[in-house]
């Protein structure tokens, strides 16, 4: 699991002042990857350092990154981080290291001709994702959402013992900032005795961490709870877009299917592992009465550092709000430590059938809940399935999404001793 080195050092600076103001979302230390277009150009892979983005194309046709090797000079210059993904740790870490002597203060500024100001590009989905699974990893999320529908039995008998997933859809995932259309779907009422076609009336959102795999493992070899780390490339923020009526109607026998198919939102930047270091904390404390994990999914490492103090944060924005001029109002905060499950055993469940995961996979942690109201990750927790309706600044309530919000996520890692990196935003806005 990788450690702290010298590109965390509190003390670094960049050259590029914004990443230098207290509280900016990308300082020197942080470094996450994404992948950007300037006007009707082909996208690349950029490194966000403040208010600006390293090209890495410009980079490496400069012969700003010789040296490196073949492989990660090919990687900088794709047009998604699919390559880069696929190297593995070693490369990532030494890529990191050119990266932070590049921006850093003490250097020769030579990488300003390959910076672009971030509001002149359009972001894009950092990878060419070709398989995309969800999971259910807060037990906070599971236990609340159990009650509303078995008050006598929140958990289902398999919940501690086994991460639980669905295998997503891929092709419907969209870059933040990407509106989200309304569903349609089949409704069906306690009160009627045939389901409807129509738009949904509980449209939720799902404040989730997203973790995107680095290299594959071969069909039929599963990945060891030891080396999963080695998978792991980063973590963005995620939205699963969620019509509860639609998902409350079909979910039952197989799950969840088109009331999570029509949009999930992906936020445009990939904090890396290496960056995430100095964040790990250990696994979420489970009660002595819980079961340990079965050997396959333990290892005493992850459980020492394998979690990550993420603190998440829910934002909400109506088209009145909006014309008022008024700001998004906070509506939940949260901390991804608590999750359940930790990214390592997500990764080592999901292959330990010999599943096959490839560069670029995307695994998101379903939605993250804490112990608190004010800490919970959607609107069916929050406004308890509709009935405790949410109030906005200036008289509005909220019991689900209505035409016009806009859903804002943003995540922040702090801690004693060490520079904060954020997320950046994942945004997305209802429309009818």
């Amino acid at each position: 699991m990788t450690q702290p080195d010298a590109t965390h050092d509190p003390g670094l600076r960049s050259f590029v002042d914004s990443a230098n103001l207290p509280g900016h979302d990308f300082p020197i230390q942080n470094l996450p990857f994404g992948v950007f277009r300037l006007a009707d150009a082909e996208p690349r892979v950029g490194v966000a350092i403040g208010d600006a983005i390293l090209d890495l194309t410009e980079a490496a046709e400069r012969g700003m990154l010789a040296g490196l090797g073949s492989l990660i000079e090919q990687g900088c210059r794709a047009d998604a981080l699919n390559d880069l993904m696929a190297l593995g740790p070693e490369a990532w870490t030494r890529l990191r290291g050119r990266l932070s002597a590049l921006l850093g203060v003490t250097s020769d500024h030579s990488a300003a001709v390959a910076l672009r100001p971030a509001p002149d590009v359009t972001m894009e989905l950092p990878a060419r994702v070709g398989d995309y699974s969800d999971f259910y990893a807060s037990i906070h999320h599971a236990t609340n959402v159990g009650a509303m529908f078995r008050p006598e039995n929140p958990l289902l008998p398999n919940y501690k013992w086994v991460p639980i997933g669905y295998h997503g859809r891929s092709s419907s995932l969209v870059p933040s900032e990407t509106p989200v259309r309304r569903p349609l779907g089949q409704l069906k009422d306690d009160q009627s005795d045939a389901p409807r076609f129509g738009p949904t009336r509980a449209l939720d959102y799902e404040c989730e961490v997203g973790c995107f795999i680095g290299p594959g493992n071969p069909q039929g070899q599963p990945v060891p709870i030891q080396s999963a780390g080695r998978h792991l490339f980063g973590l963005c923020l995620v939205n699963d877009w969620s019509a509860r009526d639609i998902q409350r109607w079909e979910y039952q026998p197989l799950g969840p299917f088109l009331s999570k198919s029509f949009a999930t939102t992906v936020s445009p930047w990939v904090v890396t592992t290496d960056a995430l270091a100095p964040f790990r904390t250990p696994a979420a404390n489970r009660p002595a009465s819980d079961p340990a994990p079965l050997s396959y999914l333990f290892d005493s490492d992850d459980q020492a550092r394998g979690g990550c103090d993420l603190q998440l944060e829910v934002w909400l924005q109506s088209e009145a709000m909006r014309r008022a001029g008024a700001m998004p109002a906070q509506v939940s905060v949260a901390n991804f430590r608590e999750m359940y499950w930790t990214p390592a055993q997500l990764i080592t469940h999901h292959a330990s059938n010999g599943c096959n995961l490839r560069p670029g996979d995307l695994l998101a942690s379903g939605t993250v809940s804490g112990p608190t109201e004010d800490s919970l990750g959607c609107l069916l927790e929050l406004t308890a399935r509709g009935t405790r309706p949410l109030a906005l600044p200036g008289g509005e309530t909220r019991r689900f999404l209505e035409d016009g919000d806009e859903v804002i996520l943003r995540g922040t890692c702090r801690r004693e001793g060490a520079v904060p990196i954020g997320f950046g935003e994942c945004r997305g806005r209802v429309i009818a």
